[in-house]
């Protein structure tokens, strides 16, 4: 095509998403190689199939896919980028494998500031890259104004698991210990403040991190005693909990003074009226651990940046009702029911 076919580069700077930049022609084209190909920057994304053809270790695989929808886009410690690459990355890893590549599908809405839409990819590329892990394919569709809000993405991951490791919470056993890998409600109420344009004393930030470094840790020490891992995502702590109960045929019991959680955080889900066990998290994790591993797993997590707040929070019982019941600052006992409803909307 002679250049004067060509249509212009795009104004990364001032110009918006077009509907042409979903129809699949320049337009489309010119978006991919200006704005995904350099923040993806990778040997098998730029070879640009329809598909991403590569070789994995012997093993067994791991796959995984999260849609994300959170509003705001950005908030205080993330953007809707680094939540939709870690977060795939913690659901791959939480099983017990490597996390290898992801795909990415972004749904954008006409007229969203391309200038937006760079610094998000630029921060997918840059968590990717920082947990090693490459975005090697992907989709973009674009829809009318109106239609969506800003952008949607999904991610599609693949790990590798290199060894026997079998994690599933029906191998949970009463006496088996639940650790927590650190503070609750610290996403939620960071995406709640900076939704409602609320201002606490301190800045509250999203703990959103890839987590698969400390789970490695965790599986290198406490190897087979290891039963299951969780992120207490969407429905927090007390979902997370109760979804185990319930597969694993055990209730638990846990005890209100040793779940960490910060001042600020605390005090905003009592101004808000909010439980923080309901309250989302996106750098968390559970693990349920044989009793007999439990400390020398508490250690290993509190030796890693991302779980150097850890505490041994409960443990597991026989309960044919499978209940999670928690022991009150005071001394009494409360049940911790499954989440009615949506606490949080738009949360991740």
């Amino acid at each position: 095509m002679s250049n004067k076919h060509r249509r212009s580069p795009i104004d990364l700077n001032d110009g918006v998403v077009e509907l042409a930049h979903g129809a699949g022609g320049s337009a489309m084209t010119m978006l991919i190689s200006e704005i995904f190909y350099p923040a993806f920057n990778n040997d098998l994304l730029l070879q640009q199939n329809d598909q991403a053809i590569f070789n994995v270790d012997t093993g067994k695989l791991a796959f995984a896919t999260d849609s994300f929808v959170v509003s705001p886009l950005f908030f205080p410690g993330g953007n809707i980028g680094s939540l939709a690459v870690n977060g795939t990355i913690n659901d791959i890893a939480l099983g017990g494998a490597t996390p290898l590549y992801l795909s990415a599908s972004f749904i954008l809405e006409e007229g969203f500031p391309l200038k937006k839409l760079v610094i998000i990819a630029k921060t997918m590329g840059a968590c990717a890259h920082a947990a090693g892990v490459k975005i090697i394919t992907g989709d973009t569709k674009v829809v009318e104004r109106g239609k969506a809000d800003g952008v949607f993405i999904t991610t599609t991951g693949i790990g590798v698991i290199r060894n026997q490791t079998v994690l599933s919470a029906n191998q949970i056993m009463p006496g088996d210990c639940v650790i927590l890998s650190g503070e609750i409600g610290d996403h939620g109420v960071a995406i709640l403040s900076k939704r409602e344009n609320l201002n606490f004393e301190t800045n509250i930030i999203s703990d959103q991190a890839a987590l698969h470094e400390l789970i490695q840790l965790i599986l290198e020490v406490g190897g087979d005693h290891i039963r299951v891992m969780r992120d207490p995502t969407r429905g927090g702590l007390a979902s997370a909990l109760n979804e185990l109960a319930e597969k694993s045929d055990v209730g638990f019991v846990i005890n209100e003074n040793k779940i960490p959680i910060n001042s600020s955080v605390a005090a905003a889900c009592e101004f808000l009226g909010l439980d923080p066990l309901y309250v989302a998290n996106e750098g968390k994790l559970i693990a349920v651990v044989a009793p007999s591993a439990a400390a020398d797993v508490l250690t290993a997590m509190r030796s890693h940046p991302l779980g150097y707040q850890a505490e041994i929070i409960g443990v597991a019982i026989e309960d044919s009702r499978f209940f999670v019941q928690m022991i009150t600052r005071i001394g009494g006992r409360r049940i911790i029911d499954h989440l009615s409803g949506e606490l949080l909307p738009r949360i991740c």
